[in-house]
């Protein structure tokens, strides 16, 4: 079984029900799953996955020091049951906003530059894979999207909640 980062795009008004009913947001994540197609472009989903990236981009977000944890999440749903290994979380609308300018300002390449791939084995970096140099290339086409999805939640005034599942 695999770990996955999993986001949420939620309006306003989703996001102080999701506050009040977790087991709706469940629910509605449920079914905005079902609902999308894997083909359906970052910019337009309400759920995203970066896979079994997430660990990899926390470690090097965390890195270069970035202003808001976008692989956990920053609050917490009050009273939500695990959804996978943990609760969900979620980042406010203006927190998505900061994080969506500073993703913006960013590419893959300078993510991983100066990253050698012993530091991630070294780190327990989930999946465990980091036997080259070429493996710090693995999330370098989801980090892009992740920015899309980002950016686009962000023109929206949307908040995103979080989890690993």
């Amino acid at each position: 079984m695999s770990m996955n980062g999993e986001f949420l795009r939620l309006t306003p008004g989703e996001l102080a029900r999701a506050l009040e009913d977790p087991a709706w947001a469940w629910d509605f994540a449920a079914d905005v799953q079902e609902q999308e197609d894997e083909e359906t472009r970052p910019a337009e989903a309400r759920h995203f996955t970066t896979h079994q990236t997430w660990h990899l981009l926390d470690f090097l977000l965390k890195r270069l020091a970035f202003p808001v944890d976008i692989t956990y999440g920053e609050e917490p749903i009050p009273g939500a049951d695990d959804w996978g290994y943990e609760p969900p979380r979620y980042l406010t609308d203006e927190r998505v906003r900061l994080a969506a300018e500073k993703l913006d300002r960013m590419t893959y390449d300078e993510l991983i530059r100066g990253v050698d791939h012993t530091e991630l084995a070294t780190a327990e970096v989930y999946p465990q894979i980091w036997d080259s140099r070429s493996s710090l290339e693995w999330a370098g086409d989801v980090f892009p999207d992740l920015t899309e999805f980002f950016q686009s939640a962000a023109s929206a005034d949307h908040a995103i909640l979080i989890w690993l599942d």
